[in-house]
């Protein structure tokens, strides 16, 4: 298959997540849209249509073009809202991730489907850009390590608490400590609460994830590219030793992917 055949069809891919839905289209390998709307199990599929159509009209992107859909979720209760309301819409075939359908990589874990959809297409996205094998560090609701070998093995990862719920946390358990903005400060030692809090905060999840790359590193017989992907990526990532690459459409493109691998 060419790549002028693969940039042919248009297909809107969705990730539905803990916090955030994440939309785009995609053309080919190439994200020519993309928004963000935050999660609501509760929602209908109503609801889920309409906001939909909405994001298309405003970002001018035609139905007529689109040839398919992919969805991965995390919140079951939304898988059926998601898939009902894109067929209403489009009118096209809809694949959802899960057992069964085709991604190019072997799951080593003890249950295979206990694997989230969003780590197994986040691996399949590293799979193609980082062919040597590749650690996925997805900065979310829950911040997950996932280990990908140079022969499309998914190995494993980790799974910690994400970086807005520890803050969350910090501010609900403690009686005096003020909600901050997640920013990251000049200083590491801070000078006032709110600068205290900011690097604890900050710093405190750039040292975990410098540090758990180092034990990752250690287990495993190859040197990966270390992926960064989710929403605070890109800053976190400016203060790591460890990370090398950032990726914020990586979930979208593995979607892209896996409906290349599927649509024949």
């Amino acid at each position: 298959m060419t790549d002028d055949a693969k940039t042919a069809e248009s297909i809107l891919v969705v990730d539905v997540g803990n916090t955030n839905i994440c939309l785009g289209v995609q053309d080919g390998r190439h994200l020519r849209a993309s928004w963000r709307i935050r999660t609501d199990p509760g929602q209908t599929q109503d609801e889920f249509f309409v906001t939909l159509a909405q994001l298309m009209e405003t970002h001018t992107v035609q139905s007529e073009g689109i040839q398919g859909a992919v969805v991965a979720s995390v919140v079951p209760p939304l898988l059926d809202v998601v898939v009902g309301s894109i067929r209403r819409r489009l009118d096209v075939p809809v694949l959802t991730v899960g057992p069964g359908l085709k991604t190019g990589i072997t799951i080593r874990m003890d249950n295979p489907r206990e694997v989230g959809a969003d780590r197994i297409v986040n691996a399949v996205a590293a799979v193609e850009l980082c062919p040597s094998g590749a650690v996925v560090v997805d900065l979310g609701t829950a911040t997950t390590f996932d280990c990908v070998s140079p022969d499309g093995e998914y190995l494993g990862g980790i799974i910690a608490p994400g970086l807005n719920i520890s803050a969350e946390a910090l501010v609900r358990r403690t009686a005096k400590l003020p909600e901050v903005t997640i920013t990251r400060p000049d200083r590491a030692i801070g000078k006032n609460t709110e600068s205290s809090m900011q690097s604890g905060i900050f710093y405190g999840y750039v040292a975990l994830i410098d540090g758990l790359v180092d034990r990752i590193r250690e287990e495993l017989e190859f040197d990966p590219v270390i992926i960064a992907t989710g929403g605070h990526s890109a800053a976190l990532a400016s203060a790591s030793r460890t990370i090398s690459r950032v990726e914020p459409g990586l979930t979208l493109l593995g979607l892209a992917l896996i409906w290349e691998k599927n649509r024949d």
